[in-house]
């Protein structure tokens, strides 16, 4: 029997997008405001990391009320309410907790702005279930990882800007010198940020975007296989999910630990590996790592146009240095020195080979990432100063690409309980706060700088789901691998 290919649907896959750049705006504006709230409200480290905490424990509730709601109606609630509807509520969800943040910097309340931040995330927790699904089945199945790697591009565009607007609402232009952090300027991007979630509410509303989809969609074409089924009671009989939600835990942890902890490193005296830098003057850095997962993703979406081997090749090689040079122009119209960073373009050409490499198969490019995690940790504990934070920044690198390939491998052939496994999956997201705060209380006990070994028994586990993602798949009938070469990678 002949396999019809699925192209991209690209009207309406642009539309969805959209939702990804607030995901990454948010979450990378955590790492400016967490240095911020732990001078302002004279907090250890570890307390610190209750804005990660916050932020995403808060799709786990999002996640289990979705649960509760599903089997209190007696149906999957995006079946009921639609998944673009479902989009726009989350999007109204978060508006509110932006909006939050106007009296509780008014009345300088750190428990309001953890509810703030807490509802936002609570939000972004039913608009992930829904547009991760969206983005997987808008085409082939098989090329799903690649368009959630461009969605995920889009999103790290949201966090490279994130921290470099933030820290110029907090402290003014780098030309104005200031180092002191006012509470009360934060409020004015929430209430901006606020605004345009309900903007994007409204535009999502009246679009192309699907409401109701077929979730049979999510099996790839060419499926074969005794083993494969799509009618077991439950999507926790896939251990291929099972597995994944630890990986999805893991995986935000050390991608949201790193980052929400190298400002305290950055601070630290040379005398103990840092920079020694102010508070103001972080943001590039915290920019440049959102700006490595943008880098890294642009690279890894090639895979998802509709074009020639040759051609996706090249845009692998051409897109990421593009991303690395948005993310160079932005720091110079924000004032900051750009040519500090160029020296990071050979760690680039590093993940261009692992990508490359993997073929298009998201459990090889999960492995291969996963590795470099584990290289880049360790460099950056056995070294110092500015080739230390450069190895703990390329960590951004070589996360990019493992979201998309983990949702991936862990839905791949689930059918009607795709849904199900979306919302355990976002629920593992919480992995972001928990892990950052064990990061930072052993950072509290053995000093910033070796507590970084928490990120490399992450990217450890990690390594191990590649291989036991895509031989359970196997056994199931589904071989990833070979689609996405048959696809045309």
């Amino acid at each position: 029997m002949r396999i019809m290919k699925h192209t991209t649907r690209w009207s309406q896959f642009g539309v969805l997008i959209t939702v990804f750049f607030f995901w990454g705006f948010v979450a990378a504006s955590n790492g400016i405001l967490i240095p911020v709230f732990k001078k302002a409200f004279h907090l250890s480290q570890a307390q610190s990391m209750y804005v990660a905490m916050a932020f995403y424990v808060a799709y786990t509730a999002g996640s289990l009320i979705y649960i509760a709601v599903s089997r209190a109606i007696g149906t999957d609630l995006l079946h009921r309410v639609g998944y673009r509807n479902g989009i726009c509520i989350g999007l109204l969800v978060s508006a509110l907790g932006a909006l939050l943040f106007y009296p509780a910097a008014n009345t300088g309340s750190f428990a309001l702005m953890l509810s703030g931040l807490f509802i936002v995330g609570l939000g972004f927790s039913l608009q992930q279930i829904a547009a991760n699904t969206l983005a997987v089945i808008m085409g082939d199945p098989a090329t799903g990882s690649q368009r959630l790697t461009m969605a995920g591009g889009v999103n790290n565009l949201g966090a490279t800007v994130g921290p470099l607007l933030v820290s110029i609402a907090i402290f003014g232009s780098v030309s104005a010198g200031n180092t002191e952090a006012s509470i009360e300027s934060v409020k004015i991007p929430y209430l901006v940020l606020g605004a345009a979630f309900v903007l994007v509410a409204v535009l999502l509303r009246f679009s192309s975007v699907p409401n109701h989809v077929e979730l049979s969609a999510t099996v790839p074409a060419g499926v074969t296989g005794a083993d494969h089924q799509t009618d077991r009671r439950s999507a926790l009989a896939y251990p291929q999910l099972v597995m994944g939600m630890i990986a999805i835990f893991l995986y935000v942890g050390v991608e949201v630990s790193t980052i929400d902890n190298l400002p305290a490193y950055l601070e630290q005296p040379l005398s103990k590996g840092g920079l020694g830098l102010e508070t103001s003057v972080i943001a590039p850095f915290v920019s440049l790592y959102w700006a490595s997962l943008m880098i890294g993703r642009w690279g890894g979406a090639a895979g998802a146009f509709d074009v020639r081997a040759g051609t996706q090749k090249l845009l692998m090689l051409v897109l990421p240095f593009i991303a690395f040079a948005i993310y160079l122009a932005v720091n110079a119209i924000s004032g900051h020195n750009s040519a500090q960073f160029l020296h990071y373009a050979p760690v680039i050409v590093l993940m261009i080979i692992a990508t490359l490499a993997s073929k298009g198969s998201p459990s090889r490019m999960l492995l291969y990432f996963a590795v470099c995690g584990i290289a880049a940790q360790l460099v950056g504990m056995f070294t110092t100063g500015m080739i230390s934070v450069i190895a703990f920044i390329s960590v951004g690198l070589f996360c990019s690409t493992m979201w998309p390939c983990i949702f991936t491998l862990a839905i791949s052939g689930l059918g009607r309980h795709t849904n199900q496994a979306s919302s355990l999956l976002i629920m593992m997201i919480m992995g972001g706060g928990i892990v950052s705060w064990a990061q930072g209380a052993l950072a509290d006990k053995v000093g910033v700088h070796y507590s970084f070994v928490i990120g490399v028994l992450c990217f450890c586990y990690l390594a191990f789901y590649a291989w036991a993602a895509g031989r359970t798949l196997r056994r199931q009938g589904v071989d990833l691998g070979r689609l996405a070469t048959e696809a045309g990678h």
